[in-house]
């Protein structure tokens, strides 16, 4: 069934995040947090700092490009691999508090815009897309956290898994 957005349901879940990390992550050592499923692949402490280089420099920039200047001025390019000197040097516990707070600002942003609907079909310019809509960018932003989220818990899931013996075909089936 699909929805169709609704920024007060998107704000009230972009809002929860940093609250569904500090459960996940909050008192967890670097065992768990820093723990990568895959050579390649992001661990909890990675998807942090990922979510504050976000912040930073995707999404309410982003908006803030297309409510000033529509599709004349296009966005930059997001750096994926942006987040390792955020990262690199700082622990778990930073990670949390910097997001929190970059989200709080963030989410008090959006929320100070007063966005109508007419707004959420304003487009702005994309590098690798074209036009898009603020609607859209707003609905990545949400379900960005929550792809992130499941990745997350996916690292933490795989920190056993030479451990589990044989309940290892009951778990990843």
């Amino acid at each position: 069934m699909t929805m169709t957005f609704q920024l007060p349901d998107a704000i009230a879940a972009l809002s929860r995040t940093p609250d569904v990390l500090d459960a996940l992550l909050g008192d967890l050592g670097d065992g768990w947090t820093r723990h990568r499923p895959a050579d390649g692949e992001w661990s909890a402490h990675d998807v942090l700092g990922h979510f504050i280089h976000g912040e930073r420099t995707d999404w309410i920039p982003r908006t803030r490009i297309i409510l000033d200047h529509g599709t004349s001025v296009p966005f930059a390019p997001f750096d994926r691999d942006g987040h390792v000197a955020i990262a690199a040097d700082r622990s778990t516990a930073e990670l949390l508090d910097l997001f929190r707070t970059l989200r709080a600002e963030n989410v008090a942003a959006l929320r100070g815009f007063e966005l109508t609907d007419g707004d959420l079909d304003r487009e702005g310019a994309h590098p690798a897309f074209g036009p898009v809509t603020l609607g859209q960018l707003l609905a990545t932003w949400t379900t960005h956290d929550h792809v992130h989220l499941g990745q997350i818990t996916q690292a933490l899931a795989t920190r056993y898994t030479a451990e589990v013996g044989p309940w290892h075909a009951y778990l990843w089936e």
